[in-house]
């Protein structure tokens, strides 16, 4: 009896160490309120708008760039700045993976935000907090919603060219490996939609929609005959002449995207699908009738990506300078 008595006890004591265990892992995962940097880096916030602000000025369109750094980080591993690491003799980072080769861009600001951010306060704001923060500025400067963005990422020590290129939704996909995409990250078929809704600011190259104006029929006929004059059929020649993402509105943030796709002028195949007699239709009817709802409902999407496995306590790092570790 004494025996089974103790073995009981030690099966207990195990069984809530393991419950400690969870909770305390769970709870290493969690970021922290906009107020995380309050004491350590009161000016943290006002500094980051001032640049992103200014680079804006300067060309509208990097604001977009800038969202999509965030998207392309958190696809990947998680929000953890890995995008922004350069190749080293250990490992491919992911900016020249194919989702971001040639195309993504705004790496400068966020050098300038965290050269910035060092002067203030040396060795306390991670760059994956820094991006989070930037692509919250990028979006309400030009006209979107703000949003409280949680704080307390640390970065990734590593990248992943491997990774990025199997994860990061494509303009080629189908509704269904769309959804898919963001079901393996955590998000939902409405999330998917309405922060699909980001293409309302932007650009992208001939070589990412060619395909859809010359060989699709869910497009209308006048919008494809317009970007065809910028985008010759055969390959290789104008790859990467630009065309806004939003026809309408394109250096605005606001619902056009979806009025847009409504009317069968959506630019990239991934774009119309959400729009094409499938189970996003009603979703983005709903959102090009109601911007209110798309504004609400995208900041709140933003949060619940920016959650996407973050690094925190003691895992990763704080690093000095953006792309390269310490």
């Amino acid at each position: 009896m004494a025996s089974s008595a103790a073995t009981s006890s030690k099966f207990l004591s195990l069984l809530l160490l393991l419950l400690l265990l969870l909770l305390v892992g769970g709870s290493i995962a969690q970021l922290s309120p906009q107020s995380f940097y309050s004491n350590s880096c009161p000016n943290l916030l006002p500094t980051v708008k001032n640049v992103v602000q200014a680079a804006i000025q300067k060309e509208t369109r990097i604001g977009a760039s800038i969202l999509r750094l965030f998207f392309h980080d958190c696809f990947v591993n998680g929000c953890d700045g890995s995008l922004l690491l350069d190749d080293t003799s250990s490992f491919i980072g992911e900016k020249n993976a194919a989702p971001n080769f040639q195309s993504a861009r705004g790496f400068e600001v966020i050098d300038n935000i965290k050269t910035a951010v060092e002067k203030l306060c040396p060795g306390v704001v991670s760059c994956a907090d820094i991006l989070a923060i930037a692509a919250r500025d990028s979006t309400s400067i030009l006209g979107g919603p703000s949003w409280n963005v949680s704080l307390g990422r640390r970065d990734a020590r590593t990248a992943s060219q491997g990774a990025a290129n199997n994860s990061i939704p494509q303009p080629t996909f189908n509704l269904n490996r769309l959804m898919s995409s963001f079901s393996a990250v955590g998000l939902s078929t409405n999330d998917m939609v309405v922060l699909a809704g980001a293409h309302t600011i932007g650009q992208a190259r001939c070589t990412n929609f060619r395909a859809r104006i010359y060989n699709e029929t869910n497009v209308d006929a006048a919008f494809a005959r317009n970007r065809r004059s910028g985008c010759p059929r055969a390959s290789g020649a104008g790859d990467n002449n630009l065309a806004p993402l939003d026809l309408q509105t394109p250096t605005k943030f606001d619902n056009s995207y979806y009025v847009n796709l409504v009317s069968r002028k959506g630019l990239l195949h991934s774009d119309q699908q959400l729009f094409n007699g499938g189970a996003t239709d009603s979703a983005v009817r709903r959102y090009s009738s109601n911007p209110g709802q798309f504004a609400a409902d995208f900041a709140a999407a933003m949060i619940r990506m920016g959650n996407i496995k973050p690094l925190t306590g003691r895992n990763g790092e704080i690093r000095k300078n953006c792309r390269v570790r310490n």
